[in-house]
């Protein structure tokens, strides 16, 4: 329900930051407001506004259709694109950057996955919609911010609720129990609100019903959180993991992973990787067989399978204490990426069992990642060409030869240069 403290004035006040100040913005306002009408910033930008955070996306609402706003955006100069017009969404370009503009709607019928809106002019109405209330602010062009829910408090604590009853809004779309434990990751502090943890449980089961791509989103953006160990543990508990990832296992690994890449290292390429992280949540003992199984539920791109479908077999010959020839050996064979995942993993692995490691080990594994960013690669200097062109015809003898003569250039740690290497395929000739 409506706040009792809230009213018609606004609340709260943004500071001065530019994408609310840029001439950008400020001619898509103007162009909004030509003939009378009041739009607001909602949504993301006005949160992460008010939280002193990026803000990467600006969303815009306003009372006039989606027709009437992209003449106004016309009239205006700007370009006008229809994006989402059957939802009441119409992208508006300004200087290069996309402003999302939504028509005030309000739900008349919801499934679980869809909703059927009609327009309003109502601005509580539309807030009324929204999930949470952090996410349920609108500010005007001066940044004024209005507050219908007690979303500024709520921000201010760490506090993610839903707007209204959880249970009702889950109901609406069962992607809110997966997007409240996303909030809760990114912007929560414990404890977790009752209420909505409740309903994330009672409701958990009907996750199944939703396309692999949407739960894929958003867990992924769970698990991209600088410490999503605690909010996997706490959908564990609840029993929604095991509706999202039946094959998670133990949290320390993947509490180790997110420590290394979020706080421990700073070496170029070793960032936080969701889908590194979601191998790290899998059990260690996962086949490749199990690892194609989630890409595909996932609906992973074909280079996102391969990856996690890699780190569910680590390679032979990774250890710590790896020489350098050993290093550039698998470097060489396997690629900079696919070792790094596979370091990270072996790392986070040890971690979890000993957490403070050996020094000898923790600057071994250091080492590995240092030689993955700095990997230029090794290019063998011979081809099926310089085989043939030594007599031997063409057929399943040129890759035999070739193949041991670059396992030769290899063993030697890539400093044969092509004379040498013609040398050595003359010599097993």
């Amino acid at each position: 329900m409506v706040s009792l403290w809230a009213t018609l004035e606004p609340q709260g006040k943004l500071d001065p930051q530019p994408w609310l100040t840029s001439a950008a913005t400020r001619a898509v306002m103007a162009a909004l407001s030509a003939e009378g009408a009041v739009p607001r910033f909602v949504g993301g930008c006005v949160r992460d506004g008010l939280a002193k955070r990026a803000v990467n996306d600006i969303d815009i609402a306003t009372p006039d259709e989606p027709e009437k706003v992209m003449a106004l955006a016309e009239a205006a100069g700007l370009k006008a694109i229809p994006t989402g017009i059957a939802h009441g969404t119409v992208t508006v370009v300004s200087d290069d950057v996309r402003y999302e503009v939504t028509t005030l709607r309000r739900d008349v019928e919801t499934d679980g996955r869809h909703a059927r809106v009609q327009y309003t002019d109502d601005w509580s109405e539309d807030a009324k919609r929204r999930d949470f209330t952090i996410n349920a602010l609108s500010a005007n062009a001066a940044g004024d911010v209005y507050d219908y829910f007690d979303g500024i408090p709520d921000l201010a604590h760490g506090r993610i609720r839903f707007v209204g009853r959880a249970s009702e809004r889950i109901e609406e779309d069962y992607l809110r129990i997966l997007r409240y434990f996303r909030f809760h990751a990114h912007y929560g502090r414990p404890p977790a609100d009752r209420n909505a943890v409740v309903a994330c449980r009672r409701h958990a089961a009907q996750l199944e019903r939703l396309s692999g791509e949407r739960v894929r989103d958003e867990f992924l953006k769970i698990l991209v959180a600088d410490e999503p160990a605690e909010v996997l543990l706490l959908m564990g508990a609840n029993g929604v993991l095991e509706h999202v990832l039946a094959e998670a296992g133990d949290i320390g690994r993947l509490r180790m992973a997110s420590w290394l890449s979020s706080r421990a290292l700073t070496i170029p390429d070793v960032v936080p990787d969701p889908l590194r992280r979601l191998a790290a949540l899998t059990r260690p003992d996962l086949t490749a067989d199990e690892a194609a199984a989630v890409a595909a539920r996932f609906r992973l791109s074909n280079h996102d399978t391969d990856r996690l479908v890699a780190m569910a077999t680590p390679p032979d010959g990774l250890d710590a204490v790896s020489g350098p020839p050993d290093r550039r050996r698998l470097l060489h064979r396997l690629g900079p990426e696919t070792v790094r995942d596979a370091v990270m993993l072996a790392w986070a692995g040890e971690m979890a069992i000993q957490p403070k490691l050996p020094a000898a080990r923790t600057e071994g594994w250091r080492i590995w990642l240092e030689d993955c960013a700095g990997w230029q690669g090794a290019v063998f200097p011979l081809s099926g060409r310089d085989v043939m062109d030594l007599g031997v015809p063409s057929g399943p003898r040129v890759g035999e030869l070739l193949a041991r003569v670059e396992a030769w250039w290899q063993a030697g740690d890539f400093q044969a240069s092509r004379e040498d290497c013609l040398a050595e395929l003359g010599r097993l000739l």
